[in-house]
This record gives C-alpha cells, sequence and structure tokens, in this order.
C-alpha cells in the first residue's frame, strides 16, 4: 500500500523554497559573481608562519574555488595559511576520486612545508558536496592523522533528494551527484564505522536550506547546529565565518548546539 502524503505537503514545499530564497537572494548573487571568477593556477600563495594550522577549502558539487574566495580572504585576515583543492573547474566527480586528491593534496604540502613552515595538523573548511569528501579523507584514507578539525557547510551526510534533480541534469557525466542521494552505496560505505578517531566535526546546516536541509546533515558523532540561513550564505555570510574561527580556535563550542535526537528515531 502507498504512503499516503500529508496534507500541505505541497505547499509546505514551495513555502520552504520561498524561504530559502528570500533569506538567500543577496548571497545567491554573491556565489554566482564568486563562481564566474575562475581561478587558473596556483590559488594558495604562501606568506609568513601563522600560529594556527593551515585552513584547506573545499568547494561543494557544481562550486569552482572561486566561491569560496570571501571565506579564504577572512581566514588569510585572521592569520591563517590558505589552501584550497583543485577539484577540477567544476566540482562533479567520484566523491572517492575526490578523496584522492585531497590525500595526495595534503601530503604535498606536508612534503614541501614542513620543515620550513611546521605543517603537520591541518583543518577543514568544506561546503556541501565537499564535507563528504573530507570525511571520506578523514574515515577510509587516513585523513584523521593529520586533520584536526573538519567544519562542513550544508554537508548532506544523510543524502539529499535534490541530488534526484542533479542526477537528471548531469547523471550521465557525474558520479558524484548519484552518491548524494539518499541509501547510497557510498553513503552506506561512508557510515560503516562511526568514529572519527582524532579529528573534531562540526556540522554547520541552514534552516532556510531547501538543497541540503539540515535533516540530511545531521551526522553522528559530531557537534551539529543550525543557523537561521540558506545554502549560498553558508560561503558568503560573514556570521558563518565568525563561527568557523570560533570552533577553529576553541577546545569547546560554547554556543547553542541544536537538539537532533528526534531524527535518530
Amino acid at each position: 500500500m502507498l504512503e499516503k502524503k500529508p496534507q500541505g505537503a505541497f505547499p509546505q514545499t514551495i513555502k520552504s523554497f520561498a524561504a530559502d530564497i528570500a533569506f538567500d537572494t543577496w548571497n545567491t548573487v554573491q556565489y554566482f559573481r564568486h563562481f564566474f571568477n575562475i581561478h587558473f593556477g596556483d590559488a594558495s600563495p604562501i606568506s609568513e608562519k601563522s600560529a594556527h594550522p593551515p585552513v584547506i577549502l573545499v568547494q561543494g558539487f557544481l562550486g569552482t574555488r572561486s566561491v569560496l574566495d570571501p571565506l579564504e580572504r577572512f581566514m588569510r585576515g585572521r592569520g591563517r595559511q590558505v589552501f584550497l583543492i583543485d577539484l577540477g573547474l567544476v566540482n562533479i566527480r567520484d566523491i572517492r576520486e575526490s578523496a584522492d586528491t585531497l590525500l595526495f593534496e595534503v601530503d604535498r604540502i606536508i612534503d614541501e612545508y614542513s620543515k620550513t613552515h611546521g605543517f603537520t595538523k591541518f583543518d577543514i573548511v568544506a561546503h556541501s558536496m565537499g564535507g563528504l569528501i573530507a570525511l571520506y579523507y578523514i574515515k577510509k584514507l587516513g585523513g584523521s592523522r593529520v586533520i584536526r578539525k573538519l567544519v562542513s557547510l550544508g554537508t548532506p551526510y544523510r543524502g539529499t533528494w535534490t541530488a534526484a534533480l542533479g542526477a537528471a541534469l548531469f547523471g550521465l557525466v557525474s558520479k558524484g551527484v548519484w552518491q548524494m542521494l539518499p541509501g547510497s552505496a557510498f553513503l552506506k560505505e561512508l557510515h560503516l564505522n562511526v568514529g572519527f578517531e582524532r579529528t573534531q566535526v562540526y556540522s554547520i546546516s541552514a534552516k532556510a536550506d531547501t538543497i541540503c536541509p539540515p535533516r540530511s546533515c545531521f551526522l553522528k558523532g559530531a557537534v551539529n547546529r543550525i543557523l537561521p540561513l540558506g545554502h549560498a550564505s553558508l560561503v558568503m555570510d560573514r556570521r558563518v565565518f565568525e563561527t568557523i574561527v570560533a570552533f577553529l580556535d576553541g577546545d569547546r563550542i560554547e554556543s547553542k548546539v541544536v537538539d537532533f535526537g528526534h531524527f535518530r528515531k
């Protein structure tokens, strides 16, 4: 017997989408302005030594490195060394392959700068699908040995049905979009073992995000928090950047953490 849809479910979806647009209009414009400001060559210059671990930024699905420019500038202004990993002009690849690239790049940075700058530990800040790439690297490829903290922004750890739209548009050329569907073989593999060992994970979701809603971003064993924003705002809004730095600087999260207990049922 088919499950009956709750009355008003479709209007509620439209209402949620409208709220997302309302929250995110300006930041969505800014997102696409940066999206088309394509970087070529090295986008991660090395400056003087820093007292903080370097920060690695990882873009999301269909994202270019350029959408992370505001966050990169903010982190550099706070005295961080920042590296942007090259996942292609736009990020549509197999998540496992992207995690392999992340592994290679982290090892390369260690080989190149560990003696001159003392790089042995890193923090990662990843947007959307980028968080899945980072978590796979940490859990499956030994990344926990060098990654101190991971901050994910709107990452669909539990999968998102929005990926079905992406599969209809890009499914013939993108394996990554299929891997983000709820119940995918990739997500089952990713969550086979819960622990992150030595890595602290902070999952930030956006209340008005209809692409990766808060329910999809819950990660067991991580600190989970909802901010009153939309998906694009997570990489454009200074308040998010301040929240990220507070987590990277502190030993504990002092701000209120949303109770996701009902998601475990």
